[in-house]
């Protein structure tokens, strides 16, 4: 059996806020995925998209309320979810907030390009999809950041084709975290419903914004990944340190992305804790698994704010 290895990326990331008594909470984002270590042997069918379309008329204002989702919002409004995101790029679909603003543009209208919305050139080192037993694939892109500075409010567009390379389905998909930090990885990744197994995607990033001056510097200490005998499963623990130097975190964020023994991404899951005062720590334990083979190495990432 092939020794299994830890990998750790520590991502300094968040804003701050009144300190509080650290609680935690538990966040899974959609089912066991993971996702990690670009794979050389995979070579992903990508489109880079140097500005970003967004309705330049009218816009309405909607009020998030306790259980919507920005694709029930869309429907409401009769609006593509595309365009709901794109007029939208600071807001992460994954974790509204009860009496957040989204602006709804107006379906009737043209799209202008917005150039203040240029997102930078962030390369796509992998794409892969792994078919599920109900008959869908979960599809993963992964997302290095080779640049001087953080990117946040990453997103990219993920179409699957077949064998005739014809269209089967497009999504938007996003990261777990809302920043990828200087020199490291994180993937976007969806869900697609009845698929066949052999799907092939097309990766197109539709935003990734340079910054990440508003996150804190939270680090990873103590990770581990325990790894089940059938290599489907592994147990992450660790502990989130905020320096005393910081500010106070009122939300902390970790991921935790899952590789196969060819560093493919097969899972990815987001531990979400409580407050965080300058110079403690907030302990997690939760799991993650695998969509694909076995897992052979989880890499962490953190975010405070």
């Amino acid at each position: 059996m092939l020794m299994r290895k830890l990998l750790l990326i520590g991502i300094l990331l968040s804003a701050c806020s009144t300190p509080a008594a650290p609680t935690e909470t538990t966040d899974v984002p959609p089912p066991p995925q993971l996702t990690n270590t670009p794979a050389a042997t995979l070579t992903p069918n990508v489109l880079i998209v140097l500005e970003t379309p967004i309705a330049t008329s009218t816009l309405q204002v909607h009020i998030i309320e306790s259980g919507d989702t920005v694709s029930e919002i869309a429907e409401t409004y009769k609006v593509p979810l595309n365009d709901l995101l794109a007029a939208n790029p600071d807001v992460n679909p994954n974790s509204l907030t009860i009496g957040q603003t989204l602006f709804i543009p107006d379906p009737s209208a043209p799209p202008a390009i917005a150039s203040t919305l240029t997102p930078v050139p962030a390369p796509v080192t992998q794409a892969a999809c792994h078919p599920t037993a109900d008959s869908g694939v979960w599809c993963f892109a992964l997302i290095h950041n080779n640049s001087a500075a953080a990117f946040e409010n990453v997103s990219a567009n993920i179409t699957l084709f077949d064998e005739n390379n014809t269209i089967l389905a497009s999504q938007t998909a996003f990261t777990p975290l809302d920043v990828i930090a200087q020199n490291t990885s994180l993937p976007v990744y969806a869900y697609f419903p009845n698929m066949p197994a052999n799907v092939n995607p097309q990766i197109q990033i539709l935003s990734a914004m340079p910054g990440g001056s508003s996150y804190l510097p939270a680090a990873l200490e103590n990770t581990s990944a325990e790894i089940d005998w059938n290599g489907k499963n592994a147990q992450v623990r660790g502990q989130v340190f905020l320096p005393a130097e910081s500010n106070a975190a009122t939300q902390v964020w970790v991921a935790a992305v899952a590789y196969d023994i060819h560093g493919t991404v097969v899972g990815v899951r987001r531990w979400e804790g409580g407050a965080l005062t300058p110079g403690s720590s907030l302990p997690f334990d939760f799991s993650v698994s695998s969509v694909g083979g076995e897992i052979e190495a989880v890499e962490f990432a953190v975010q405070a704010k």
